[in-house]
């Protein structure tokens, strides 16, 4: 019998997800013979694996709201300005299938999306999604980049660097850090705005055994981000031949991420936004935003606040093209 409904394969793969909804700003939606055109791919990642606390989230809705709350923005940004897309252009090549309870073919399926991206040598905006979609992502980096020294930069109020969940699930959204740490390709790794009851006790501990840089947010607010962005630089920037950008949304305070853990003493709006343009303008190869919950963010603020990060995410590197080309 054809025709029959997704559920009744069980390797079926759902198709676009994100189906009736707006592509990122309003961006023209690409396909993969269409990339070349573009320097910025944007690509969702709609996936949330096994439940580590609590209950599920429904953070692979994310990619979805996240796009509807885009379609108010553009480019321009009057605190540099600058439009970005007077330098860049950048397309939507829309969401990774993902196949329910399979974490590895869910897997396989973000990384050939992400394939499709730097194998052209252009640059990424990825959405998820809980944060173990970092770890195809970065497997496709590495991959696309042979012989390249990757940086990775990473904002979280957790190290999610453990080795596994329960001795059992090594893809859980506790591990992207560690499966990191496992690669060979990633020269250096800094975690910015750690804290909280939350991190697991040998988080640190896996950090130092692994030469990682941790970054409290109680040391950005006591030392500014100035100070930080220098450590940035000097422990990942000027380390790194290829540099990815990972953000979980409970970076941010609670107060700023209703729609997102409930994590106190983060980092405020202003001060994670500035920190991922400045990186952006250095030089990234991609940049993720996770950890979005549209269940609980009834006004839409955290899926505004990710849609902020990646137009940052997008000027900064429009700033690094106009600092290269002039």
């Amino acid at each position: 019998m054809k025709n029959k409904p997704t559920c009744y394969d069980v390797r079926g793969e759902i198709p676009e997800i994100y189906s009736g909804v707006p592509t990122f700003l309003g961006l023209p939606k690409v396909t993969e013979e269409e990339i070349d055109g573009h320097d910025v791919i944007v690509m969702g990642a709609p996936w949330e694996g096994i439940c580590t606390t609590g209950s599920y989230t429904g953070c692979e809705l994310g990619t979805k709201t996240i796009r509807s709350a885009s379609i108010r923005y553009g480019g321009y940004l009057p605190e540099f300005d600058y439009d970005a897309f007077d330098y860049i252009s950048a397309g939507d090549f829309g969401d990774a299938a993902h196949f329910p309870g399979d974490s590895a073919a869910t897997f396989d399926s973000i990384e050939k999306k992400a394939d499709a991206i730097f194998s052209r040598n252009k640059r990424s905006l990825c959405f998820g999604g809980d944060h173990s979609i970092t770890i195809p992502m970065l497997r496709s980096l590495a991959k696309n980049f042979p012989g390249k020294r990757i940086g990775v930069v990473h904002f979280d109020a957790h190290l999610d660097n453990m080795p596994s969940f329960l001795d059992k699930e090594p893809l859980a959204r506790c591990c992207p850090m560690h499966r990191a740490y496992d690669m060979e390709e990633i020269a250096s790794i800094i975690h910015v705005g750690i804290r909280g009851p939350r991190n697991n006790f040998r988080g640190l501990e896996h950090a130092r055994k692994h030469k990682a840089t941790v970054v409290s947010s109680f040391e950005l607010h006591q030392k500014g981000i100035d100070a930080v962005f220098d450590t940035i630089k000097e422990t990942v920037l000027d380390k790194s031949d290829i540099v990815y950008l990972t953000i979980c949304s409970d970076a941010l305070d609670v107060s700023e991420n209703p729609g997102g853990p409930s994590d106190f003493a983060g980092l405020t709006s202003y001060q994670l936004l500035s920190l991922v343009h400045r990186v952006a303008a250095e030089g990234i190869q991609g940049l993720d935003f996770v950890e979005i919950y549209p269940p609980q963010d009834h006004a839409g603020i955290s899926s505004h606040m990710a849609a902020w990060a990646g137009i940052y995410g997008i000027s900064g590197i429009a700033k690094w093209k106009i600092n290269k080309e002039y």
